[in-house]
């Protein structure tokens, strides 16, 4: 990981002072112009201008004093303040634009770790707490990541359509894959919805605040791999039965009845569309594929 301390040293450029965090728009625009930063149209990143959210995400987090907590994409440092007020310590915030990093830097001091870097790449540090505002372009990816390294307790500010997918039950057209995915670690809840008159640049779509809990015990699945597999398969083509889909994973028809029944599935599964089964029923499927490779 690089630090902020050495990963602005080469720049030539005198460093504007920080000043204070930016709440409102006007005072976002102004500082990005100083920091010759324009926002990335291609990874929808926006940055949040209302301290009341930020305030709202930093207390989901329900951070005991001296819990080890990541912050994701740090930006001008609204959320970042807001969680050191609620007394959330020690945190790392990590921020992929080398200006903003240094100067989140600049303003928080010893008061916080800054981390220059990719979210989806760098070495992140062991914590128990996770929270962030997460660009729309990348938050699946980040989010999976976070969720793989069981986090016990991530609030994450999302695309509101990405966040109701996640936290989708059974039977509807927003549950899918990353629903599946999100149980096998935890618990994911939605919070409040979030306008975009919350942010600048604008958004077009809405954002919602999502938790996840992690789950405490070892994980349901015998091979992570092999269930992701699995339900990615099983979802390519959601609106084919099952009947049609799980052959695929195996080597015949007659061996998917047999899969099918080992995992405790309904008699009627055959007829079925993958968003008809809840999430158990996916655990018990990659419990009984075991670990073995899927056929070529």
């Amino acid at each position: 990981m690089s630090r902020t301390s050495t990963a602005s040293s080469s720049r030539r450029e005198p460093r504007p002072p920080a000043g204070p965090v930016p709440h409102r728009a006007e005072e976002v625009e102004a500082a990005l112009g100083r920091l010759r930063v324009t926002p990335s149209k291609g990874r929808g990143q926006s940055f949040l201008v209302d301290p009341f959210v930020a305030d709202a995400e930093a207390a989901l987090l329900a951070s005991p004093p001296g819990t080890p907590a990541l912050e994701i994409g740090g930006g001008l440092g609204i959320l970042t303040e807001a969680l050191l007020r609620r007394g959330v310590a020690p945190l790392t915030v990590v921020e992929r634009d080398p200006a903003l990093a240094s100067f989140l830097a600049r303003t928080f001091g010893d008061r916080a770790a800054v981390v220059t870097g990719d979210a989806r790449t760098i070495d992140l540090p062991p914590v128990q707490r996770a929270a962030g505002n997460l660009p729309y372009s990348v938050a699946t990816p980040i989010l999976l990541r976070l969720l793989a390294r069981r986090i016990p307790r991530i609030v994450v500010l999302l695309q509101r359509e990405v966040a109701e997918r996640i936290a989708a039950p059974p039977g509807g057209r927003s549950y899918g894959r990353l629903s599946i995915v999100a149980r096998l670690y935890g618990e994911p809840e939605l919070f409040r919805s979030v306008g975009p008159e919350a942010f600048w640049p604008r958004p077009e779509v809405e954002s919602r605040l999502l938790v996840h809990t992690a789950r405490s015990g070892p994980l349901p699945v015998p091979s992570v791999p092999r269930f992701e597999l699995a339900v990615r398969t099983l979802f390519s083509a959601r609106r084919k039965q099952l009947g049609n889909l799980l052959p695929r994973l195996v080597a015949s028809r007659s061996d998917a009845a047999r899969l099918a029944a080992r995992a405790g599935w309904p008699d009627d599964w055959a007829t079925r569309r993958p968003e008809e089964l809840a999430p158990e029923a996916f655990f018990a499927l990659a419990r009984a594929l075991g670990t073995r490779p899927a056929p070529t």
